[in-house]
């Protein structure tokens, strides 16, 4: 009997780490993945999409440049990607979640306030100044704003997955026709209340 628990002992754990191992992007068992009748060269591997950003102006809203494998599909495989995030004065980066990535934030210029929140509900924020990094954990309801009066702030964020996804809270929960009952109750709120706010995403 002893012994059959230690072989169930020795799976459960093996498949723990199994998963473990697994958590991010599956590795590939190539150098790189390149789809066919594609012509391999260093211009494959090389992204030109930020030359915008050099010399460029702020833009009136918050902007988030991504490089995941949609737009530069040679971080296919590489569980890697990135994204500069341009912050006006008095923007903000809506909260949302990035299902398949912590996010490792650089604050290049400017500052920010940050935070998120975990799944016991506890708030964690920082006010970050250049040269701060912060890390979103995996999956978890964050934000960034911009609260300053005098100047914007550029920031840089890395990846752990070539396509880490972003889930808009707002956007998901008010603008995907979730039936209007469900929201009222969700919330506590009446429904003009909530159909303020759903209006008030469709501007």
């Amino acid at each position: 009997m002893i012994w059959k628990l230690e072989i169930t002992c020795s799976l459960v754990f093996g498949f723990a780490m199994l998963s473990i191992a697994n958590a991010g992007d599956p590795d590939i068992l190539t150098d790189f993945v390149a789809p066919n009748n594609t012509i391999i060269d260093a211009n494959y591997f090389t992204f030109t999409g930020m030359r915008q950003l050099v010399g460029g102006e702020y833009p009136p809203t918050f902007r988030a440049l991504k490089v995941s494998m949609n737009e530069f599909p040679a971080l296919n495989g590489l569980g890697v990607s990135y994204a500069v995030l341009e912050f006006p004065m008095g923007s903000v980066n809506p909260v949302h979640i990035h299902p398949r990535a912590s996010e490792l934030l650089f604050l290049v210029s400017g500052c920010l306030e940050v935070g998120f929140v975990d799944t016991t509900n506890k708030f964690f924020n920082q006010s970050l100044k250049m040269g701060d990094i912060f890390v979103f954990p995996k999956g978890l309801v964050h934000f960034q704003y911009n609260n300053s009066t005098k100047e914007p702030a550029l920031a840089i964020s890395a990846f752990g997955s070539a396509n880490a996804g972003t889930q808009s809270i707002p956007t998901s929960v008010f603008n995907t026709s979730i039936f209007e009952g469900i929201l009222d109750e969700s919330f506590h709120a009446k429904r003009a209340t909530i159909q303020k706010i759903e209006d008030g995403l469709k501007a």
